[in-house]
């Protein structure tokens, strides 16, 4: 099946432009030049990905990233007409994926797809379900418990921590993670591994000064503490 590719952004120009552009490469695609449309056929369609613009009317992409990620943790590429270090950084906090700055080359665009999408899809080990006392993650089909609750994860987030719980007891430094969790635009942004640990260790509820899961080792990088049961 084709992979179904949403596009929110008001430049109906651009949206025309990029549907073209992606139906060569295989994908599927949907266009939304509002918000509201594009939240409206997020809930409707079985998609892969968005592609979401930063500046929208009504709703700019900040917020509507955030709308997504309390319904979905589909993959979300985000486009910023100024390339502001601020908007990566708030990006990458409430859960995007990914970033490219206007102008862009569209074949720039599918490879940042095809990463995001590899990321996704394409990482099953063998050994599926693990647990680490109150932490239990299926690797297979992507579930992430806490305390027998949920845990909503974004794609980048799951590799992150799917890093982390096959590497327990060993210290991963920031190039080991950047290799791993690829398609962020690691070199202008190397603030990016810090704010995916951060907001990681946000969801599991994880203190850095008492951590139980996720410990800093200072100018290196991170250890995953959790014992596999």
């Amino acid at each position: 099946m084709k992979e179904k590719i949403l596009i929110i952004d008001d430049d109906e120009k651009l949206n025309l432009l990029l549907s073209d552009y992606l139906i060569k490469f295989g994908y599927t695609t949907l266009s939304a030049d509002h918000p509201s449309h594009g939240l409206t056929i997020l809930r409707e369609e079985e998609l892969s990905l968005v592609i979401l613009d930063i500046m929208l009317p009504d709703m700019d992409g900040f917020e509507v990233c955030k709308t997504i990620r309390k319904e979905s943790n589909i993959p979300i590429i985000m486009l910023t007409a100024r390339g502001d270090l601020t908007d990566r950084v708030v990006g990458l906090e409430i859960g995007a994926d990914d970033y490219l700055a206007k102008p862009f080359e569209p074949r720039e665009l599918v490879a940042r797809i095809q990463s995001v999408l590899r990321r996704t899809d394409q990482r099953k080990p063998d050994n599926t379900q693990l647990v680490f006392g109150g932490l239990e993650v299926n690797l297979d089909n992507h579930n992430v418990f806490l305390d027998g609750q949920p845990l909503e994860l974004t794609s980048t987030e799951f590799e992150l921590l799917s890093l982390f719980v096959k590497n327990p007891g060993k210290v991963l430094d920031r190039d080991k993670i950047m290799d791993w969790v690829s398609g962020i635009e690691w070199e202008s942004f190397n603030r990016s591994v810090d704010v995916l640990v951060s907001r990681l260790r946000q969801k599991l509820k994880d203190d850095p000064k008492h951590p139980i899961y996720l410990k800093t080792i200072w100018g290196t990088g991170y250890l995953f503490l959790g014992k596999e049961q």
